[in-house]
């Protein structure tokens, strides 16, 4: 990191927070981001981020383990708000001494952030808003990531570009905050970190790296797609609100789509309630993701990829990534 003294400067404050060399956190990315990427990205002297995703107790227990083999720097843990076991979740990373969880997909119910600092975790949450932000950082979150649109996966509406430029002169000065989606190239890292970003967090970079254990197809999907063919689901339903999923467009696109109508009907029907409706759109996403990550199957499952897509074009180490992403901000930041 030595040879990168305005970067390294810059990422101070982030680095210690994460414990890590490197402010470059790696999305928790459902399927891709288990323990050969964790810790590949860890020992790189990045902050590896598990994507605890529909997992059980007992898998998320098994996979911190298996983390934990392969490094010994600290990691994190992504945990969904919505998953119905997330305080046994929580009482999972209890048990591993896990440093730092992260808090996503929706508002964290009561008690959660209150449950991971009692064992002396750090929470790192997501916020929309400006205000909801300040309201969790009062709530006891020690961190926050701010995830524009061009991200893949889940997404919320306002690009990464304008959220930078509302949080961090609100934010930046008192709390830690991460910027993320559609981050593809190290002179953007610099352009977030001269606004006050504290690090950046990036999966699309990272998803078809050598020690990704994403199929080959998914990885060739990857390195042929444009920036154009990254694009957000569709919303049914009024009635259903369903959080827009970035991926790259195929026969999937359109299953989802009639998903979300069967979905609706049952809500119709008043056999589930929204609750439970929404976790069916979300074991649909869980099970259309394995397909692509794990099976190859890159016609009918879910290639979440973010806009930044279109510079992903070959498989490389995570090492030799962050290598890339740190000479190029270093070069952005010394021209200026």
């Amino acid at each position: 990191m030595s040879a990168f003294p305005k970067t390294q400067a810059l990422m101070a404050r982030g680095c210690a927070f994460l414990g890590s060399e490197t402010a470059i956190l790696c999305g928790a990315m459902s399927w891709v981001s288990e323990r050969n990427l964790v810790a590949a990205m860890s020992n790189a002297g990045g902050f590896g981020v598990i994507a605890c995703g529909a997992m059980t107790p007992e898998l998320l227990d098994a996979e911190i383990a298996g983390t934990r083999a392969l490094t010994d720097r600290p990691f994190g843990v992504n945990l969904i708000t919505m998953h119905p076991a997330l305080f046994d979740l929580i009482g999972v990373c209890e048990k591993h001494g896990v440093s730092h969880v992260v808090l996503a997909g929706g508002i964290p119910p009561k008690g959660s952030i209150e449950a991971i600092k009692a064992f002396g975790a750090k929470v790192i949450v997501f916020a929309p808003t400006l205000a909801l932000a300040k309201k969790q950082f009062r709530g006891g979150a020690d961190a926050l990531v701010i995830e524009g649109s061009e991200a893949g996966g889940h997404i919320g509406p306002i690009s990464t570009s304008v959220l930078a430029q509302e949080f961090l002169p609100e934010l930046a000065a008192e709390h830690l905050v991460f910027v993320a989606g559609g981050i593809g190239r190290g002179d953007m890292i610099a352009a977030y970190l001269e606004m006050g970003a504290a690090g950046v967090q990036m999966g699309t970079a990272f998803a078809c790296a050598s020690e990704s254990i994403a199929h080959p197809d998914f990885k060739k999907a990857f390195f042929r797609a444009k920036a154009r063919d990254a694009e957000a689901s569709v919303q049914i339903d009024a009635r259903l609100p369903v959080i827009p999923v970035r991926a790259l467009k195929n026969k999937g696109t359109e299953e989802f789509a009639a998903k979300q109508r069967e979905v609706a009907l049952l809500l119709d029907q008043g056999s589930v309630d929204m609750g439970e409706a929404q976790l069916q759109i979300e074991h649909f996403w869980a099970g259309a993701l394995r397909r692509a990550v794990i099976d190859g199957d890159v016609e009918s499952g879910s290639l979440m990829a973010g806009q930044s897509v279109g510079m992903v074009s070959a498989e490389e180490p995570v090492a030799d990534i962050i290598a890339r992403l740190l000479r190029e901000s270093e070069e952005a930041l010394t021209r200026r």
